[in-house]
């Protein structure tokens, strides 16, 4: 971005502007922080506002780039992967539920709204 009032700040105290996030890796790493961060500590509920606040955060940039219906499908798909993994450990294991979950949930952040690079 030539224009200096452009120009994205990394400063550490603010939010980058929502339609500057990717949000896949976001995604990803919420279902898997939040699923570690309540294996590791034993508190559930911790691992839970890990996985609040990632999908929080991409939410908010899956809602600037593809609008409401983006952003509840994506949502949904979220919330319904970590759902989802639940039964799906007890046919495959802990470990590899989380993986196909946040793999599923990150790829279609990529295809809805990190793809084609908005900015």
């Amino acid at each position: 971005m030539s224009d200096s009032s452009n120009t994205l700040v990394r400063d550490g105290r603010t939010l980058l502007p929502a339609d500057a996030v990717t949000t896949a890796p976001i995604a990803a790493l919420g279902l898997i922080g939040g699923y570690l961060t309540a294996r590791e500590t034993g508190i559930r509920p911790l691992g839970g506002a890990v996985l609040a606040a990632a999908g929080l955060y991409a939410g908010r940039t899956w809602l600037a780039k593809g609008g409401p219906g983006v952003a509840a499908g994506l949502g949904a798909l979220y919330l319904g992967g970590f759902g989802a993994s639940h039964p799906l450990a007890k046919k495959i294991g802990a470990w590899p539920a989380v993986l196909s979950v946040a793999a599923a949930s990150a790829g279609a952040a990529w295809a809805a709204v990190d793809r084609d690079g908005r900015r």
